[in-house]
């Protein structure tokens, strides 16, 4: 996937796009509902390993919409509407949901992968969060963006401000060191999911990875094809230098080396003249 910027400044997002609205929502409602029922919510729909090993394997997805405070959820749905408003004008509402949810899960079997064994919830957006600061900055990375409408800032620079801010508030709400990096996951499968092309369906058709291996091996041998030629090249320009050194000296003054290096010379033509 190849995206590219249209402008090359912005004082931000423009007008709210649809899924960034109803993704605000969705995140801002049910953080509300937090106040009520905060440790029931969090047991039952928060990202705890040993728990999704006995069977609440909708974790995984359900922790993206929890948040333990406002400074957690003010940081991740300011940088969701700053930079998702963009990316969903630019791929479309299907794309971005699409992606939003692919980084988000990412990030959260990530950590389950890597905490198995932990007690301790995880919740927050950040994975999907840190794959949409991954996005903007490949898409827009000299975009220039007016903080306060004052300060010119290039896009790369803020979003890498924003993801170390987010990462931090996240920081505050899990206990396991290893889940704090595991949820970066969601930047390193954003990344992939761009660079790679990546898509969901074309991750189950057999003519896809029969597409890959025949590329592969015509990668392959083409690589062994150039070195062949490249060595054959050197071959004639060093026998080229020799015959020079016939012409001054005669043959009974080249080195055994140069001998040698004739009569692999005489070996490869004959070869050539035989395979026409």
């Amino acid at each position: 996937m190849s995206y590219y910027g249209y402008r090359t400044y912005s004082f931000g997002p423009g007008g709210i796009t649809k899924a960034v609205k109803y993704l605000l929502l969705a995140n801002v409602g049910i953080f509300v509902l937090e106040f009520l029922w905060g440790s029931e919510l969090i047991h039952l729909f928060g990202l705890t390993p040993t728990l999704v090993r006995k069977g609440f394997i909708w974790q995984p997805l359900t922790y993206m919409f929890l948040h333990g405070g406002w400074f957690h959820i003010l940081f991740n749905m300011f940088a969701l509407w700053m930079f998702g408003c963009e990316i969903e004008r630019t791929w479309g509402t299907k794309e971005f949901v699409k992606y939003y949810f692919i980084t988000g899960i990412g990030a959260g079997l990530c950590t389950f992968l890597l905490s198995f064994n932990s007690n301790i919830p995880t919740i927050g957006a950040s994975g999907a969060i840190f794959g949409i600061l991954v996005a903007f900055a490949l898409m827009f990375p000299n975009r220039l963006i007016y903080l306060y409408f004052i300060f010119p800032v290039k896009a790369k620079y803020l979003v890498i401000f924003f993801a170390v801010f987010t990462f931090l508030a996240s920081l505050k709400h899990t206990g396991d060191g290893i889940a704090h990096f595991a949820h970066l996951g969601g930047m390193v499968i954003g990344y992939l999911y761009i660079k790679t092309d990546f898509r969901i369906p074309r991750l189950f058709r057999l003519s896809t990875y029969v597409t890959y291996s025949k590329n592969f091996r015509h990668k392959r041998r083409m690589e062994a094809f150039n070195k062949k030629r490249e060595k054959e090249q050197r071959l004639l320009e060093r026998v080229d230098q020799i015959l020079d050194k016939i012409n001054q000296v005669g043959y009974d003054n080249l080195t055994r080396e140069e001998k040698k290096t004739l009569e692999q010379a005489s070996q490869l033509l004959s070869k050539q003249r035989e395979k026409r």
